[in-house]
Parts: structure tokens; C-alpha cells; sequence
């Protein structure tokens, strides 16, 4: 890697950067210390789907359902958060699924025909779980009247929370920083239901990442999650711990899409 590239851009919200740069500060010195090159800062210029494909990434986060569902997404996994939400079972996630607190709606299946937020097509929690719960109740094909792609899954909260659409599914760790730093926005909403569960977004290097870097990566993380300075920022970002994993924890996406 002659420029490598790291972000932490899935889970950074405002009230999160200054931990993800802790973070990130933290596993490059570990990178360095290995003799291996590591950038000074976190690319925040590009939006993350333009780093995922960058060949020089050295470390980023991704959502698992394009890993799986992209052939040509070429990303190697390297491990897999775990995070401190009390009602997430360990290593899976879900969304919520929110809708106007005034909608007298009671059900999901109650939704059929009207307009829902997602924040991006191939998202797992905006879009693939969303549709994996409403195969639960009905077909899911055609089953909204209509869909927006909001870029975000805060977009997507003011999207409901103004009328624009009527319901949204929103990333578990997503729902509980913003209850926790922007509480305000959610006044207006109440969560209908929950998604299926599914693994937790993965921590990714590009394929051609050389094996001794990928053990490196890990090290680093492992050492980020076992450091005693890093607790506040571990706290901001809801992280526990991180789990080795492959890319064959994230297959079983596939089979909740029509």
C-alpha cells in the first residue's frame, strides 16, 4: 500500500468523532509500532461506499449486506464489533422500526402501501432487514407505496419525524446514540417493531491487504479494546469488544432478501 486509507464512518455521528479519532490514534501508533504505515487521521472527505472500494484501505468499517451482495466489493473482513446495547444479543444487531408516535397504526402489516425511508439500498439495517421483517407479514415486493433514500439513517428519522415517509428501520447502535446525544429527535416517534437479527457490522481491509497486516489489524483492534485510556471512548461508540471473523459469518444475509 503505497497511500493507506482508514475511516470509522458508519457509526460517527457528531457526538462520536472525537472517540473514533481516539480510536484511530490509538491503532495506528499499534500499526507503527509493527512497521507498518498508517494514516494520521480518518478520511472524512468521501462518502464511505467510495472508501470501501478504495485499494489502498487499510481499515474501515462496512455494512455487512453489500459485502455479500457486491461481487464487486472486494473487501476481506477482519473482525466484528460487539457492542453494549442491553437488549442486543451479543455479536447481532437489528433495527428499530419507527413510525409517527400520532400514527394509530398498530402493526406492521398495517404499512402496506405507504412510504418508507431508507438509507441507501443495499443497506442491511435500512433496507435489507426492513424487508426480511415485512416477509415476516406479507410479500415484500411492492409492498410499500413508496420509497425514499434519504443518504442516512438520521435523514431517514427526519423523514418520518416531518411526514415525508411514514416509517423507517434504523440501525439498533444508530437508534441508541441518537436517544442518548440528540433525544429531541425522536420525540415525535415511537418504534413500531423490530427487524430479524443479523451480525454486527465488520471491521474491513481491502482483499489485497498482505496476511501479516490483516494479524496486525487485529492486534491493533484487540489492543484498542483492552487499553484503559480508551474506556470513555469505547463508551461513546457503545463498543465492548471485537470477535475475529471472516467473511462467512455474513452469507446468511443473502437468504433475508427476496
Amino acid at each position: 500500500m503505497t497511500a493507506p486509507v482508514a475511516s470509522l464512518g458508519m457509526y460517527d455521528h457528531p457526538g462520536q468523532r472525537a472517540a473514533n479519532d481516539a480510536l484511530w490514534l490509538a491503532i495506528a501508533r499499534h500499526l507503527r509500532g509493527a512497521g507498518i504505515a498508517a494514516p494520521d487521521v480518518l478520511d472524512r472527505d468521501r462518502p464511505v461506499e467510495a472508501i470501501w472500494r478504495d485499494p489502498d484501505l487499510l481499515l474501515a468499517q462496512c455494512c455487512g449486506y453489500p459485502l455479500v451482495a457486491d461481487p464487486d466489493l472486494a473487501l476481506r473482513v477482519i473482525a466484528m464489533p460487539l457492542y453494549a446495547l442491553p437488549d442486543g444479543p451479543a455479536g447481532l444487531h437489528y433495527s428499530r422500526i419507527l413510525v409517527r408516535a400520532d400514527d394509530p397504526a398498530a402493526t406492521l402489516a398495517s404499512f402496506a402501501g405507504r412510504r418508507a425511508a431508507i438509507n441507501a439500498p443495499l443497506s442491511n439495517t435500512g433496507a435489507n432487514l426492513l424487508r426480511a421483517a415485512v416477509a415476516q407479514v406479507a410479500s415484500p415486493d411492492g409492498f410499500f407505496g413508496a420509497t425514499i433514500v434519504t443518504g442516512s439513517h438520521r435523514a431517514s428519522i427526519d423523514a418520518v419525524a416531518c411526514g415525508q415517509a411514514d416509517i423507517a428501520a434504523i440501525d439498533a447502535v444508530t437508534a441508541a446514540v441518537i436517544a442518548r446525544d440528540e433525544p429531541a429527535a425522536l420525540i415525535a416517534l415511537r418504534e413500531l417493531a423490530r427487524t430479524p437479527t443479523a451480525p454486527n457490522l465488520p471491521f474491513v481491509t481491502a482483499r489485497t491487504t498482505p496476511p501479516a497486516i490483516v494479524a496486525a489489524l487485529r492486534q491493533a483492534l484487540l489492543a484498542a479494546m483492552r487499553d484503559p485510556d480508551l474506556a470513555p471512548a469505547r463508551a461513546a461508540l457503545l463498543l465492548a469488544d471485537i470477535v475475529p471473523a471472516s467473511i462467512h459469518r455474513y452469507r446468511r444475509l443473502r437468504r433475508l432478501s427476496p
